[in-house]
């Protein structure tokens, strides 16, 4: 699948807020917790749990989200195909950190093992 410029800014513009319930559910479905999610953000982006419930509250769009955060060294490591995209193939690195995002929280929710999801 090609990345079109009209979803790299659909993606821009949507919430984080609006993203993150559907985070909860599918790794909570899956009898992970938000802990854990927590912990998988907190590693990709710097965010500390206060952080993640402020930037909630102030309903940030992805852009400002990624803008705001430190990028693990690692992150780069996070490859494979999420949502119909190749990772390592999206060109947009906002588009990118969000997808790297998304591989991370279904990592998570396959119960893959927390130092394997890590890179570390």
């Amino acid at each position: 699948m090609n990345v079109t410029p009209e979803h790299n800014q659909r993606i821009a513009a949507m919430t984080f807020a609006s993203v993150y319930p559907h985070y909860v559910t599918k790794v909570e479905k899956k009898g992970r917790t938000i802990r854990e999610l927590h912990q998988v953000i907190e590693w990709l982006t710097g965010y500390d749990d206060k952080r993640i419930h402020e930037l909630i509250a102030t309903n940030v769009t992805f852009k400002a989200f990624f803008e705001g955060a430190t990028l693990h060294s690692n992150a780069a490591m996070i490859t494979g195909m999420i949502c119909g995209y190749r990772i390592e193939e999206i060109e947009n690195p906002l588009t990118k950190h969000v997808r790297y995002l998304d591989k991370l929280v279904d990592e998570l929710a396959k119960g893959r093992k927390m130092e394997k999801i890590l890179r570390n």
